[in-house]
C-alpha cells in the first residue's frame, strides 16, 4: 500500500512538477493536497449523505420517514459492514422546519437497539433497553441547532448541532425462521416518526421496504466524493471546530452559497487526490487497530482515541483525531453513545499467521463455548476493498441464531469461510469469492462481562486445508 501512495504522489508531481513555481502549478498542487485532507476530514458526513442519496434514489422513502428491510439484508445492501442477522429500520431526519420526534415502543414482544446520530455521525442518544428509555419506550425529540422553544415533559430532548442525521434502529431477531422475522418486522413497525408540532395528533409513519433493492452507499474514491461533500456544506451549518476547513474547501471549489463546478483539469486533480486519500486510509487500516487481547488479532472496530473524542463531543481542545475518524467511517456507519452495552464489534482482516484473508482459501474460526452475550453472536464476511457485503453471495454470515448451526461436543462452534463448504459443514459455512480479499466482523449483541474482563477470548482465525476446484489449498 505504501507503494500505492508513492505511486499516486508521483503521478501528481509529474503532472504539476515536483518543484512547481508557476501560479498554475502551485494552484494544482494546492488543490491536490487540500482535497486529500478534505476527504479524510469529511468521511463521516459524506458517508451519511451517500446513504441518504441511496435511499432517495432507489426507494420510495423520504426524509422523516422510515426505510426498512423486511428480511435480514442480503448483498444488495451495499452500506458499509451491515448486519445480516438483524432487521434494519432507518430514519433520515431533518429538523430545518422544526423538531422531530422518534417514538420507540416499549420492549414488549421485541426490542430495539438504536442509535440516533447527527450528519457527522456524532451520537445524540441510544434507544431501546440499553438506551435512554431502558426498554420502557419513549419519545426522542431531536432539536434544531440553536433551538429555544419548549420541549414536552417526559421526553428525551436531543440537541443537534446539524439540521440532519439519521436513526439506525435494529429490531431484535430471535432466529431466521419466517415467523421470527415477521415478528421482528411487526415490532419495528411500531416505531413512529413525526414533527413535534403534530405531537398531539401524529400522522401515520410511512415505511418503505428496501429489501432486495440495490442500495449502494460505498465510498467513491474519486471526484464524485467532493460532490457529496459540497451538498453537506450547502445544507449544514459550520461547526466551530471545523471552521478551519472553510478556506481549505474554497481552494477546491466548495464554498457555501456558491455552485461547485470543477473544470476538467480540477476534476482530474480531485480524482488523483481521492485515490491518494484512499491509499492513506487503507494503509492506516492495514497497520491494525489496538487489539482487544494481546497476541490475538481481533480488534474493536473503532480506534480508542476516536471513541474517547466522540464520547466527549470532541470537547478536548488538545485532541481532534480526524485521521482515526476517517479510517473508522470507511469501515462502517453510526455512532454509539453507550459503547459495549447493546452491542460490541470486533474486526480482523488477517489470519492467525498474519496473512490477509484470501477468498480462494479455507479458514476456520472456533467460537468458544459460553459466548458472553445476552442475545446472540455472529460472524460476517465483507469485501476487503469496499467494506460492504461481498456481491452475489447467497449469504454473508453465520450466527448463534442461524438455523441448523452445529456445535462441538464442548459447546464451541466452528465457523468456516471459503469458496466451497467443507463436507458436512454447510450449516456452519460462509461463502467467499475466490477472486476477492475479505475481512471479518464478529458481533456480540448484549455483550457481557467475560468479554471485557478477558476471561472469554475469541481466538484467531486459522487457515485450514480445503479443496477448491479439486486443488488442496
Amino acid at each position: 500500500m505504501r507503494r500505492a501512495i508513492l505511486g499516486a504522489l508521483a503521478v501528481v508531481l509529474a503532472a504539476v512538477g515536483a518543484n512547481a513555481q508557476t501560479p498554475e502549478e502551485l494552484a494544482a498542487r494546492n488543490i491536490h493536497r487540500r482535497a486529500v485532507e478534505a476527504m479524510i476530514w469529511a468521511m463521516p458526513a459524506v458517508n451519511t449523505d451517500l446513504m441518504l442519496q441511496a435511499m432517495l434514489t432507489n426507494t420510495k422513502a423520504k426524509v422523516n420517514e422510515i426505510v426498512y428491510w423486511s428480511k435480514p439484508v442480503n448483498w444488495k445492501n451495499q452500506t458499509l459492514t451491515p448486519n445480516p442477522d438483524s432487521i434494519y429500520l432507518m430514519s433520515f431526519w431533518n429538523v430545518k422546519d422544526g423538531p422531530v420526534v422518534i417514538e420507540i415502543p416499549p420492549a414488549q414482544g421485541g426490542s430495539i437497539a438504536g442509535n440516533i446520530v447527527t450528519a457527522w455521525q456524532m451520537p445524540l442518544e441510544d434507544a431501546g433497553p440499553e438506551g435512554a428509555d431502558k426498554g420502557q419506550g419513549g419519545k426522542y425529540v431531536i432539536l434544531p441547532p440553536g433551538y429555544k422553544g419548549e420541549v414536552p415533559a417526559g421526553t428525551f430532548a436531543l440537541q443537534s448541532d446539524t439540521f440532519s442525521g439519521f436513526a439506525l434502529l435494529r429490531s431484535s431477531l430471535a432466529s431466521h425462521k419466517e415467523a421470527d422475522i415477521a415478528k421482528s418486522v411487526a415490532y419495528g413497525k411500531q416505531i413512529r416518526v413525526y414533527p413535534l408540532a403534530q405531537a398531539a395528533n401524529p400522522p401515520p409513519t410511512n415505511f418503505s421496504d428496501a429489501y432486495d433493492v440495490l442500495f449502494d452507499s460505498t465510498i467513491p474514491y474519486d471526484a464524485r466524493f467532493y460532490r457529496n461533500l459540497d451538498r453537506v456544506v450547502q445544507n449544514e451549518p459550520w461547526l466551530d471546530r471545523d471552521r478551519v476547513m472553510i478556506d481549505q474547501l474554497r481552494t477546491i471549489g466548495i464554498e457555501k452559497g456558491k455552485p461547485f463546478t470543477p473544470d476538467q483539469n480540477t476534476t482530474a486533480i480531485l480524482d488523483e487526490a481521492a485515490r491518494e486519500a484512499h491509499a492513506l486510509l487503507s494503509e492506516r487500516y492495514d497497520q491494525g487497530f489496538p487489539v482487544i487481547n494481546p497476541g490475538i488479532r481481533w480488534f474493536p472496530a473503532a480506534m480508542p482515541e476516536m471513541v474517547k473524542a466522540a464520547q466527549g463531543g470532541y470537547g478536548d481542545p488538545d485532541a481532534y483525531p480526524v485521521d482515526a475518524r476517517g479510517v473508522t467511517y470507511t469501515l462502517g456507519f453510526t455512532g454509539i453513545k453507550r459503547i459495549g452495552t447493546a452491542q460490541f464489534y470486533l474486526m480482523t482482516s488477517k489470519d492467525r499467521d498474519g496473512a490477509p484473508f484470501d477468498g480462494e482459501a479455507m479458514y476456520r474460526l472456533t467460537v468458544p463455548a459460553n459466548a458472553p452475550v445476552r442475545q446472540y453472536w455472529s460472524a460476517t464476511v465483507y469485501d476487503r476493498e469496499t467494506h460492504a457485503l461481498v456481491r452475489n453471495m447467497p449469504r454473508a454470515s453465520r450466527a448463534s441464531i442461524s438455523d441448523g448451526i452445529q456445535k462441538n461436543a464442548d459447546g464451541s462452534i466452528d465457523v468456516y469461510f471459503g469458496p466451497k463448504a467443507p463436507e458436512g459443514k454447510e450449516a456452519n459455512w460462509v461463502p467467499t469469492d475466490p477472486n476477492r480479499k475479505f475481512e471479518l466482523l464478529f458481533r456480540l449483541y448484549g455483550p457481557e462481562k467475560p468479554l471485557f474482563d478477558h476471561s472469554w477470548k475469541l481466538p484467531d482465525v486459522e487457515r485450514v486445508a480445503g479443496t477448491v476446484g479439486g486443488i488442496t489449498k
